[in-house]
């Protein structure tokens, strides 16, 4: 029977494991919720640290003090974590989690805020934020619990079984030509809506899931023996996703230039998740032993999550824009106009 199996599927058997893997499930899970917490803690102390800088007018550069410094390792770390989550569990588990970020920076940010706040005024204020929190845990249940269990070994030929298949290459073939044409009109039209932005980025992170599962989980397979890196098509990959991560860093750093950065959040989670979803559901066949019931159900806690991270964003306080402000020198008896704490123009 299995050399039956092995002559169907064209020199080996079937690489998809259709056993339920709970526990590397539950590893990969708590590695994700792990490594999103990380950065968040880490992005908060660099914000710390900047706060601090410019609150006491510090001449030292950010990247000279050691709470960066800190939060940059922190962030490194998270970012490995997560990496290793994607060897354990499928992309459609990971992927949706990046809501616990969005769940922590917001306590963070609550924390950092040291505000006092009457009990009406506080509950006016923070019940959207609750009860976003209440609903983006209750959906992370929700397809954490109903999510896929089926895995497959990801070694060499596995992988370019899967990138020579006709699901895929229609896939891919769709994408490049969304890309192509949203492109266009950023570049040539100018259209800077957030919209063709986060599409931009979210159609290259649907790579860049695809790719960072394959590397990681290529990687594990050649630490437990099965040796992976004389195979091309690991570097090919790994090349795939450093540049992926990069075009994906520059089109966020334009849209944090453009627009707020909680409805950059909010539509860039919506976005990224589905995108990594169905990615992960053509390219690794995820979803291929999962009965109705249970896509159903993943599918409820996503939208649920995602209507936990807009009750969340929506609810962030934005950032007061500095307003210029007049002093007289005391020395020479002059007015002075002072720009974000520095001394711009003098009469």
């Amino acid at each position: 029977m299995l050399d039956l199996a092995k002559e169907k599927d064209g020199g080996f058997a079937d690489p998809v494991d259709s056993s339920p893997s709970y526990t590397e499930n539950l590893i990969g899970t708590l590695l994700a919720i792990f490594g999103n917490l990380l950065v968040s803690i880490a992005v908060s102390i660099q914000k710390y640290s900047h706060v601090v800088l410019a609150g006491t007018k510090d001449p030292r550069a950010f990247y000279r003090t050691k709470t960066w410094w800190c939060g940059l390792l922190l962030t490194l770390l998270g970012e490995g974590t997560i990496f290793a989550a994607y060897a354990f569990a499928p992309i459609s588990l990971i992927a949706p989690l990046n809501a616990v970020s969005v769940i922590a920076s917001s306590i963070l940010g609550f924390i950092f805020l040291r505000e006092k706040w009457k009990a009406k005024e506080f509950l006016k204020r923070y019940i959207l934020s609750f009860l976003g929190c209440a609903l983006t845990v209750a959906g992370t249940y929700l397809f954490v619990t109903f999510g896929p269990n089926s895995h497959e070994k990801l070694n060499a030929e596995n992988i370019i079984k899967h990138l020579i298949g006709w699901p895929f290459l229609l896939y891919l073939l769709l994408e490049i030509i969304t890309f192509c044409l949203l492109l266009y009109f950023y570049k040539q039209r100018n259209a800077n809506y957030l919209l063709i932005i986060l599409m931009l980025v979210s159609l290259l992170g649907s790579m860049t899931v695809v790719t960072v599962k394959a590397v990681s989980g290529m990687l594990m397979l050649s630490m437990l023996g099965s040796m992976q890196l004389g195979y091309p098509i690991f570097y090919v990959l790994l090349v795939s996703m450093v540049a992926t991560v990069t075009f994906q860093a520059r089109f966020l750093s334009q849209a944090s230039c453009l627009y707020d950065s909680s409805l950059i959040a909010c539509l860039n989670y919506v976005l990224s998740t589905t995108f990594a979803v169905v990615s992960g559901a053509i390219f690794y066949l995820e979803f291929n032993h999962e009965d109705v019931l249970h896509i159903c159900m993943y599918l409820l806690g996503c939208a649920v999550c995602c209507l936990g991270v807009f009750l969340i964003t929506k609810n962030r306080r934005k950032a007061k824009a500095f307003e210029p402000y007049v002093t007289m020198d005391m020395v020479q008896g002059v007015p002075t106009i002072h720009g974000k704490g520095w001394a711009v123009q003098s009469f």
